[in-house]
């Protein structure tokens, strides 16, 4: 986990990076659910989605596991509470969080048993009723491409809903949409 090639790290925190995350995955991704008050993002990276989480009058925790950009965001965003570590071993208590969430990361996650993992802290962070959503990218040789160099495990569509259930996950909705090429995803904690 943590491995980003220049190319790759140049896009993401670019403009053009946080307006699509703005206009097309956000929406997408949780522009459907009530999310509460309490967030934590999972994975922020340069903040794309940070930045318009924090618009939302909420609770804003996030947990990034790179030093440097945990220092970049607690300076971008002094308003967010910014902890460092890593999605596979939360510091949080059990139900602490109305929502987890994470955006265009779980493909740095490897192997499948560590993104597996993040879903079992998110499930156990989770107040009941609350949700686990996001994004990822859909796998294609592109993206293959793009990623050399990086840790590069994408997200299998067929089993993600399962492995979700697997921890404990109920109302899981997998949807693909932007061409093809965007996965998100939503989950429930049982109530």
């Amino acid at each position: 986990m943590d491995q980003m090639n220049v190319d790759h790290a140049a896009l993401c925190s670019s403009e053009e990076w946080a307006e699509h995350i703005r206009d097309v995955v956000l929406p997408a991704a949780i522009g459907h659910l009530d999310l509460g008050s309490a967030i934590l993002e999972v994975g922020p990276g340069y903040g794309a989605a940070t930045r318009w989480l924090t618009t939302t009058n909420r609770k804003l925790t996030v947990l990034e596991l790179n030093d440097d950009l945990a220092a970049e965001l607690e300076s971008r965003h002094p308003e967010v509470h910014v902890s460092r570590g890593s999605g596979t071993d939360m510091s949080y208590g059990d139900d602490t969080f109305d929502a987890v969430v994470c955006f265009t990361m779980l493909h740095h996650v490897a192997p499948d048993s560590e993104q597996d993992a993040i879903f079992a802290e998110a499930f156990r962070v989770l107040r009941s009723g609350g949700h686990f959503a996001g994004s990822d990218s859909v796998a294609n040789p592109d993206l293959a491409e793009f990623h050399q160099g990086d840790t590069y495990n994408p997200i299998d569509t067929e089993t993600l809903a399962g492995r979700l259930a697997a921890v404990g996950f109920e109302e899981i909705g997998v949807q693909i949409t932007g061409e093809g090429r965007l996965l998100t995803f939503d989950a429930s904690k049982p109530s």
